[in-house]
């Protein structure tokens, strides 16, 4: 499931860029001395992983209560379908029911803060506009907090959610130095693959949720193991 993090950020950062490619062109570095611009990307990244760490660890800390409750099979189901969903439905209609309109008004605060942050060319600067940025409204992110709240626990959800956010980094890097190089039909084509590869994924979580009893891919029921092992004896 950690390859479909890494995946998802991959092929989603085409989506990224639209939505927070202008903050990644805004970035204060220095043109000037491009190993200071380098590190100064990087903390701007670093930023943006610690965001999703902690977010992943929020949900992977709600889905843990389903997993305590005997319910991580059920969730995997629903959260697969959420995730089909997520992929099929029209975006007009997502964005009329979207869940960030409730928390507009932290929204924008956030978007305040990150205003006065590019007023600065600090480190801290750089990992306070990533770590921000992580928090803005994000439909990749969201598939990606399904899966993290499917995860099962607080550390797997976190993992996963930094594990999506590295699959952002090359092509998030790329939009500041060739913002240019990311226009034109290749990035529509690679967008057009996003929605497939959601759905891809809700499969896999569907089959895990199902317990076919398939290794890895989707493992029997715990309490079919402990049927089996009271059996034996």
């Amino acid at each position: 499931m950690l390859a479909s993090a890494f995946i998802l950020g991959l092929l989603g950062s085409f989506h990224c860029v639209g939505m927070c490619g202008p903050i990644a062109f805004m970035l204060p570095v220095d043109h000037n001395n491009s190993l200071k611009k380098v590190s100064q990307i990087f903390i701007y990244h670093v930023g943006r992983l610690l965001s999703y760490a902690i977010i992943g660890l929020i949900f992977g800390f709600i889905g843990k209560q389903f997993y305590l409750f005997g319910f991580q099979q059920q969730l995997s189901i629903v959260i697969g379908i959420l995730m089909i969903l997520f992929a099929i439905i029209p975006q007009k209609t997502l964005n009329s029911y979207s869940i960030s309109k409730p928390i507009y008004r932290i929204i924008s605060k956030v978007k305040s803060s990150l205003g006065k942050a590019f007023k600065k060319k600090t480190y801290d600067t750089f990992l306070t506009i990533g770590f921000l940025n992580g928090f803005l409204p994000c439909g990749l992110v969201y598939v990606a907090v399904f899966a993290a709240i499917a995860s099962g626990n607080t550390a797997s959800g976190s993992l996963y959610m930094a594990v999506f956010g590295l699959g952002t980094i090359p092509l998030m890097t790329t939009a500041i130095y060739f913002s240019q190089f990311l226009k034109g039909k290749a990035r529509q084509r690679i967008q057009n693959l996003i929605p497939v590869f959601i759905v891809i994924i809700g499969l896999l979580f569907i089959i895990r949720g199902l317990g076919l009893g398939i290794p890895y891919l989707s493992p029997s029921p715990i309490h079919d193991h402990v049927s089996s092992e009271i059996e034996c004896h």
